[in-house]
């Protein structure tokens, strides 16, 4: 006696049915349906049909299956670029959160720094009429200055003929024979040396 599985490669091999069929079948079952196909040519042709049937049925499934894997692999992979987009939206929302503070803080440092640039030119407007009257002063200064130059000159030249003019006349005084006279003299004299 033939073993079940002799019969479903007969099976298989004449009448292109695949053992998974004939799995759930018991072997007197398998025995009975190969002898009805070898007897009956309706019902060969009939599983003939059914076998051409189901191999265009498993060759969609085998289609739709791949298409099927494709679009998951595709979902998968549209999924890891969701993923990643939302990651990045999220982090250019932070950086973007971020700029607008920097820019907030670069508007306060701006504020801040024209309120030290306009209180600088107000300071140096100050300074600058300061300058303009040290300027005035320091010109009339100068200009003093050189009055006071040509005043010591003249005093100078005066305190020089007053020495010349005392000089000569105290040399002319020193002629005189008396002593006393003669010592205070020299006296005056020396002191108005210095």
């Amino acid at each position: 006696m033939p073993a079940k599985r002799d019969i479903q490669t007969i099976l298989k091999k004449e009448y292109g049915i695949n053992k998974n069929i004939t799995q759930g079948l018991s072997l007197e079952d398998c025995e009975n349906l190969l002898i009805l196909l070898g007897q009956n040519s309706t019902i060969g042709k009939f599983v003939e049909v059914v076998v051409e049937k189901n191999g265009e049925l498993s060759q969609n499934n085998r289609y739709y299956g791949l298409k099927r894997s494709q679009a998951e692999k595709k979902f998968e992979q549209l999924q890891v670029e969701n993923q990643k987009l939302e990651k990045s939206i999220l982090d250019l929302e932070a950086s973007n959160q971020a700029l607008v503070n920097r820019r907030g803080n670069l508007s306060k440092e701006q504020r801040e720094l024209q309120a030290q640039v306009d209180q600088l030119n107000i300071q140096n407007r100050d300074l600058s009429l300061k300058m303009q009257q040290l300027t005035t002063q320091n010109d009339e200064l100068s200009e003093a200055n050189n009055q006071l130059k040509r005043d010591n000159k003249e005093l100078k030249n005066i305190v020089d003929q007053i020495r010349l003019r005392l000089a000569r006349d105290t040399k002319m005084l020193l002629q005189y024979e008396d002593s006393e006279l003669r010592k205070a003299i020299i006296r005056l004299f020396r002191w108005t040396l210095g």
